[in-house]
């Protein structure tokens, strides 16, 4: 039997794995010392630490797939996309590609929501955009299944 996870205490982890992301991605640093640091201040009562570490490890550990899997829908070179679109992407990536059991239609609102919170004006057309292909790609069974749905 598995335990349900508040879809908060998911946000939450989510909206500390992207400025975690974000950290990496500027910095560099280990990712090791970036979850311990980010746990201090967390509060585990109102996050879920276990997927902010779970992001925190796939996003880096598996970078390349990630930006493979969405680099094919944008419309301009990844080395110009910003680096909060960029973790948000590679964050919405990971979810789509390594969390089968969160279904595709969350993992893609929760990188607009993300994108809504911390992008530029308007990027989370972009991120929806870019990930619901994603989504098609790599969960078309779930996303065609949900069309004849509708």
């Amino acid at each position: 039997m598995s335990i349900r996870v508040s879809p908060k205490k998911r946000h939450k982890a989510r909206k500390f794995a992207l400025q975690g992301v974000y950290q990496w991605q500027l910095t560099g640093n280990d990712v090791g010392e970036i979850v311990l640091t980010f746990l201090k201040d967390m509060n585990p009562k109102k996050t879920d630490t276990d997927y902010f570490r779970l992001l925190m490890r796939g996003v880096p550990a598996h970078v390349s797939e990630l930006d493979e899997s969405f680099t094919p829908f944008l419309d301009r070179p990844i080395k110009d996309i910003g680096p909060i679109e960029l973790a948000i992407l590679r964050l919405g990536a990971y979810e789509l590609i390594h969390c089968p059991d969160l279904p595709y239609k969350v993992a893609v609102n929760e990188a607009v929501e993300l994108a809504k919170d911390f992008g530029p004006e308007e990027s989370f057309k972009y991120m929806n955009g870019v990930l619901d292909k994603v989504a098609k790609q790599v969960r078309s069974l779930e996303a065609n299944a949900n069309k004849t749905d509708a």
